[in-house]
């Protein structure tokens, strides 16, 4: 039986980046040998059509309401707050019918999620952190807002900025292609905000439970996550500041262009001239720091990303097929017809069978 999404992603990071052996996961699994094999093979399950999230288990609608009783029992006396047999005793009250066992492992780790943590100033070579911000743009004559997008590595402090469109599953697969190519590499290990384009669902303290598009991305590139808690934006504080610094030193003037591929030529070059810079503190300039983070990377894989979201649909009598509330046009003999229209940040492309049939600009 094939893992879902997230364990797919999970096990090839562990194996194809962490270096546990194949037999340990077997061990731990017991899937069979050709599943894992496959697993390692592709980046998401083959043929895989999930439409919609897996049923939960019995306990699954329930652990909101563990949460929040461990949460209110930070306000009680010691000696008075729930143990795992109380709380299961109050869920079975309200409907629950599950067993104890799964109780009690609930609490186990809704308990050690839910401890303190402090992260170090000092960062660790390899590893990332990306957000998003706002900055307003004349395009074609017309001012306009539009997202921009930061990736930075603490340890270098080497940034890399991409301005897009909108903030959607797409522009954020295609902004972390853009920024493994130009580092040369994967970061090991990125730090997020809780953007419901990443995350599907806040399940405790550091769990997530992510989306398809992303989990996709992530099982591609091997990278592993961190989700800053809820209100906690300062876990990703470096990229944080270098948003304002690239708002007030890449977007000062409001630049002038006419399409946003020109804007991120510019913001590319202004980020390759900043690497040049040294920092207080620090003997070398960033770009000698850089050679330490892309030691520490995994590497770009073979193959790109492909950066699109795709819809499954049928084309209509007129020939057209719909993606986003607009029409694209198909070569007749393919009218009626099922089809796939990858949806990319600048072109819209369909295909049947396997087959690319039409290819339009994206509205």
């Amino acid at each position: 039986m094939y893992a879902d999404m997230e364990q797919w992603a999970d096990l090839r990071r562990r194996v194809l980046v962490e270096g546990v052996s194949k037999r340990q996961i077997l061990a731990e699994t017991g899937m069979h040998w050709q599943t894992l094999e496959k697993i390692l093979t592709h980046s998401e399950p083959p043929g895989y059509r999930r439409s919609g999230a897996r049923d939960k288990p019995k306990l699954g609608p329930y652990l909101g309401r563990i949460e929040a009783i461990l949460t209110a029992d930070k306000a009680a006396p010691r000696k008075q707050r729930h143990t795992a047999k109380r709380i299961f005793e109050r869920l079975l009250e309200e409907g629950y019918a599950g067993g104890y066992t799964q109780v009690k492992a609930a609490v186990h780790e809704l308990r050690q999620r839910g401890q303190e943590v402090f992260l170090p100033l000092v960062h660790a070579p390899g590893e990332a952190q990306m957000d998003v911000g706002f900055a307003v743009v004349r395009q074609g004559g017309a001012l306009r807002q539009i997202p921009f997008f930061v990736m930075a590595l603490p340890y270098s402090d080497a940034i890399f900025v991409q301005a897009f469109e909108r903030a959607c599953t797409e522009t954020f697969a295609e902004f972390h292609r853009r920024a493994f190519e130009y580092f040369e590499g994967v970061p090991r290990r990125i730090t997020y905000d809780n953007d419901k384009v990443l995350v599907a669902g806040i399940l405790g303290a550091h769990r997530r439970k992510l989306t398809h598009g992303f989990l996709q991305l992530q099982s591609h590139y091997l990278f592993d996550t961190h989700f800053c808690g809820v209100r906690r934006a300062n876990e990703k504080g470096v990229v944080e500041g270098t948003v304002g610094y690239a708002r007030r030193n890449f977007l000062v003037p409001v630049p002038q262009v006419r399409e946003l591929e020109e804007l991120n030529e510019q913001l590319t070059a202004a980020c390759r001239r900043d690497l040049q810079r040294r920092l207080r503190g620090q003997g070398a300039r960033k770009e000698g720091l850089l050679v330490e983070d892309q030691a520490a990377f995994i590497p770009l894989p073979p193959v790109p990303f492909d950066a699109c979201r795709q819809r499954s649909t049928t084309t209509t009598s007129l020939s057209l097929a719909r993606f986003e509330d607009n029409d694209y046009s198909v070569p007749v003999r393919c009218a009626h017809s099922p089809v796939v229209v990858k949806g990319y940040v600048d072109r819209v492309v369909i295909c049947q069978r396997g087959e690319v049939i039409a290819t339009h600009p994206r509205h």
